[in-house]
C-alpha cells in the first residue's frame, strides 16, 4: 500500500514548541531582569568567597563556615532562574504553526457500485464491505466535518451533496444499490461538481477539501480518467483513490453460467491518485478498507493553524519553580 502519510489522529494536540513566533515580543525584555538576577547571584557568592577569606583566624573560620557550599546548593538557583525565564516566555504569548481540526474541511465520498462489487472474495462480499467501511467512517470523523455522497456504475449520481447531517449520508450508503457499468470519470467530474457548489458558500481561502474514490474495476463508460484528471487539476482538488478486492473476484451473472473473473484494477486508479496529486491505497479486507478511510479522514479534516501555546512554558515553569523551592528547603536542612 501507497500513502502520503498516517495521522491517525482526529484532533492535534502540541507537543513542543517549534516554528515560534511572540505576539507580545515587546515583553521578552523582562528576560533582562532574570539575567540581572542571575549575574547579581554569581556576584553574592564571589562577595561571600571574599569575606571569608578576610578571616585571619583558621580555627574560627572553621567554626563559623566548616563547610563550604558545593555545587549541588546551586541546582534551586538555577531551577527558579529557569522557572522565571519560562514564566516570561509564556507572559510574551508564544505561538506556534500545529495542526488544527478543521471545521471547514470537506470529503466527497464516491463508491463504485458497478456489478463487480457483488464479488464476495471481500467478506461477506465487496459493496457490503464498501458500505461497511464508510458507515464506520461517518461514526468517528468530527461532526464539524463536511461529507458528502457520490455513487456510480454506469452513471454517476450525487446521493448527498457536502453536509454535516451524518444521517443523510449514512442512509443514502446503505441503499446503495449496484448497476452494469463503471463510470470512474464521471463520478470524478461529479464529485468536483458538488464540492465547487459547496466551496462557494465559503468566504475567503476555500476550505480544505478531497475525493476518495473508492473502486474495484475501470473506466468502460463516459469521460476518461485523463478528462477527469485535468479537471481535478484545474480545479485544485485531490483525488485519492482505493482499490478494494483482489484479484480473485468472481461474479456470476443469469445470461452466463460461467464465473466472470473481475481482479481489481490497481495501475488505473493509482494513476488517477498521481495525476492530482491524491493517495493510492490497496485494500483486500473491509478491516484495511475502514483503516485507509480513517487515515484519510485525519489528513483532510485538519489544517495548520497558528495557536498559542504559553500554557506549554507555563506549566514547566511552574514545575522548575516548585522544584527549586524544595530543592532549597531539603539542601538547607530546614525541614522537620
Amino acid at each position: 500500500m501507497r500513502d502520503g502519510g498516517n495521522t491517525g489522529l482526529w484532533s492535534s494536540k502540541f507537543d513542543a514548541p517549534d516554528n515560534l513566533e511572540f505576539l507580545q515580543a515587546n515583553r521578552l525584555w523582562w528576560l533582562l531582569a532574570v539575567a540581572i538576577l542571575f549575574v547579581a547571584y554569581v556576584a553574592v557568592q564571589f562577595i561571600r568567597r571574599g569575606a571569608a577569606v578576610r578571616f585571619t583566624n583558621i580555627s574560627l573560620l572553621d567554626k563559623i563556615a566548616p563547610q563550604r557550599p558545593n555545587w549541588r546548593h546551586h541546582i534551586p538557583a538555577v531551577f527558579l532562574l529557569f522557572g522565571l525565564a519560562g514564566m516570561v516566555l509564556s507572559y510574551a504569548e508564544p505561538a506556534a504553526v500545529t495542526q488544527v481540526p478543521s471545521e471547514r474541511a470537506t470529503i466527497m465520498l464516491a463508491i463504485d457500485t458497478s456489478l463487480s462489487m457483488q464479488a464476495k472474495d471481500v467478506v461477506p462480499s465487496r459493496i457490503d464491505g464498501a458500505k461497511e467501511a464508510a458507515t464506520t467512517f461517518l461514526d468517528e470523523v468530527p461532526e464539524e466535518i463536511n461529507v458528502g455522497l457520490v455513487s456510480f456504475n454506469g452513471i454517476a449520481n450525487v446521493r448527498v451533496p457536502p453536509t454535516t447531517n451524518r444521517a443523510a449520508v449514512r442512509s443514502a450508503i446503505q441503499g446503495l444499490d449496484l448497476g452494469e457499468a463503471t463510470a470512474i470519470g464521471e463520478a470524478i467530474f461529479a464529485s468536483i461538481e458538488a464540492l465547487e457548489s459547496f466551496i462557494t458558500e465559503f468566504e475567503g481561502d476555500a476550505p480544505p477539501a478531497r475525493i476518495v474514490l473508492m473502486s474495484d474495476g475501470e473506466t468502460t463508460v463516459g469521460r476518461p480518467d485523463a478528462a477527469a484528471v485535468d479537471r481535478a487539476r484545474l480545479a485544485g482538488i485531490t483525488v485519492s483513490t482505493i482499490a478494494f478486492g483482489t484479484d480473485d473476484g468472481v461474479i456470476e451473472i443469469p445470461e452466463d453460467p460461467r464465473p466472470i473473473p473481475v481482479p481489481v484494477n490497481e495501475a488505473a486508479l493509482a494513476e488517477i491518485a498521481d495525476g492530482t496529486g491524491g493517495d493510492f491505497f490497496e485494500a483486500a479486507t473491509t478491516d484495511e478498507l475502514t483503516a485507509i478511510y480513517a487515515d484519510i479522514g485525519s489528513a483532510v479534516a485538519t489544517e495548520e493553524a497558528r495557536v498559542v501555546v504559553g500554557s506549554w512554558f507555563a506549566g514547566r515553569a511552574m514545575i522548575l519553580i516548585l522544584m527549586a523551592a524544595a530543592l532549597s528547603l531539603l539542601l538547607s536542612n530546614r525541614l522537620p
